[in-house]
């Protein structure tokens, strides 16, 4: 492997966390100019984040949509997803960083994390949650307190305590969070649709086929495809597209990786072929992509 190859990172929660909480699976902490950590943006995630702003302004790019930062709100970023942010000096909030496991453990429902609205969105964005009721600030301020407070206890905090305590996080802003009418009411659909996308952000880098994703969710390909056009508007073969342009388009921009290493790495066996399809679908050939992206 070349040393003089940059990729885009991909961090775990060791990455944000004090040396002796190393094997921890959450970090909860005061969010500000201060809290820094050698890291690059933009960056990927192996793990959940909720971030909530009380004061400052900035930007929020999370897999390409960009949202102006206007506190008091509250940023969702599920596992694998890359982001990047420009923030104020005067930044100020609260971060409650976690694994799946973490949360999941010991609930009999599985699927809990992905059933909340802010996680694998359906419409594949990530709008943040705008706060106007001062209850709401005042009580989801509290449980990020009460969670720090919690870690910092001389005697040993409890697990199942910070584990309440997001839960808590996640379900208030849960109550608080727009939907679509015309999505209240797709319960299971919905869920299906998340687990698709779960299963997509895992894998896209193998290319998978349509096929081997329905195997993997356990329903047959015609019932995904006729599902997920439902919902999104789309077909799943789309959205696998979509999935593909949009880690190019990422690795294009925010490496040097040549095109050849980028579409060995995501599984194209044909160059020829990647530098087609790109072509196809975007109107230019990779390397004027990254021309045009970087003036």
């Amino acid at each position: 492997m070349k040393n003089t190859v940059e990729q885009l990172p991909v961090y775990s929660l060791d990455n944000f966390s004090s040396p002796e909480r190393k094997s921890q699976q959450f970090q909860v902490e005061v969010f500000d100019a201060n809290r820094h950590f050698a890291v690059k943006y933009p960056h990927r995630h192996d793990f959940f984040e909720v971030l909530y702003l009380k004061k400052g302004s900035g930007f929020h790019v999370i897999d390409g949509n960009n949202y102006e930062i206007k506190p008091p709100c509250v940023f969702f970023m599920s596992r694998g997803q890359a982001h990047k942010l420009e923030l104020s000096q005067d930044i100020e909030g609260y971060i409650f960083i976690f694994t799946a496991d973490f949360y999941l453990l010991n609930r009999t429902d599985q699927n809990r994390l992905i059933e909340f609205p802010f996680f694998y969105t359906i419409h594949q964005d990530n709008p943040p949650l705008q706060l106007e009721n001062e209850s709401d600030i005042r009580f989801l301020e509290n449980l990020f307190r009460k969670g720090i407070a919690e870690i910092a206890r001389p005697e040993g905090y409890s697990v199942e305590m910070l584990r309440s305590i997001l839960d808590l996080i996640l379900t208030t802003c849960s109550a608080r969070y727009q939907v679509s009418e015309s999505l209240m009411n797709k319960g299971k659909g919905q869920i299906l649709v998340k687990r698709f996308f779960h299963f997509l952000e895992e894998n896209h880098r193998k290319n998978l086929s349509l096929n081997e994703y329905a195997q993997m969710i356990g329903v047959t390909a015609n019932h995904l495809t006729q599902t997920i056009k439902q919902l999104t508007g789309k077909t799943s073969s789309q959205i696998i597209k979509d999935k593909q342009l949009l880690e190019i388009k990422r690795l294009l921009v925010h490496t040097n990786l040549s095109v050849s290493e980028i579409a060995g790495q995501l599984n194209f066996d044909d160059q020829s072929y990647f530098t087609k399809f790109f072509k196809r679908e975007t109107g230019v050939t990779p390397l004027q992509y990254r021309s045009e992206s970087l003036r």
